[in-house]
C-alpha cells in the first residue's frame, strides 16, 4: 500500500494530477470533492491546531497549505517507551481550476481536520487576488479523539 501513494506523488505520465499537487509530507490523508457550487478539500492533521496551520493563495490560482508540528521536549528524567507520533512540516499545493473564486475561499478546523471551501463561479470569470485564508474553528474545544480517523476502505 505505502507503493502507491508514492507513485501519486511523482511527476510521471501515471499521475493524473501531474503538475497540480505537490507534498512533502506524502502520509497527510486529503479529500477533495467537486460540488455544483464548489471545490471542498479535506485535510486530516491530527494534533494540529487552526494557529499551526498557514493557507495562502499564490499567483492567483495556487493554493498553499502548510504546517508544522513541533516536536515535544523531553524533560530530565523522560524515558521514552515508544514515540513513534512525527514532528516536522507539511506542504501541499493545488493549482485551483480557472472557475474558483479565489476571493472567497473560506476555511475551517475542527477535531484536527482542515476544511477548505472554495466556491466556484459558474460564468467562468477571473477571481480577484486573495493571498491569505483566515482559518475558523471552535476556540478552547477539545479533541475527540481518533474517532474521526477510521478507514473506510475495508
Amino acid at each position: 500500500m505505502a507503493l502507491l501513494p508514492s507513485l501519486m506523488n511523482q511527476q510521471s505520465i501515471f499521475n493524473p494530477f501531474r503538475g497540480l499537487i505537490f507534498s512533502e509530507n506524502a502520509d497527510t490523508q486529503m479529500d477533495w470533492k467537486e460540488t455544483p457550487h464548489a471545490h471542498i478539500f479535506e485535510f486530516d492533521l491530527p494534533g494540529l491546531t487552526r494557529e499551526d496551520v498557514k493557507l495562502e493563495v499564490h499567483e492567483g490560482r495556487v493554493l498553499h497549505i502548510s504546517a508544522e508540528r513541533k516536536e515535544e521536549p523531553e524533560e530530565k528524567g523522560d524515558k521514552w517507551h515508544c514515540k513513534e507520533r512525527t514532528s516536522g512540516s507539511f506542504m501541499r499545493q493545488f493549482r485551483l481550476p480557472e472557475n474558483a473564486k479565489v476571493d472567497e475561499i473560506k476555511a475551517s478546523m475542527r477535531d484536527g481536520v482542515l476544511i477548505v471551501n472554495v466556491p466556484k463561479d459558474e460564468r467562468k470569470k477571473k477571481s480577484k487576488h486573495k493571498s491569505s485564508v483566515e482559518i475558523s474553528g471552535e476556540e478552547g474545544h477539545p479533541p475527540k479523539g481518533l474517532g474521526r480517523f477510521v478507514c473506510c476502505k475495508a
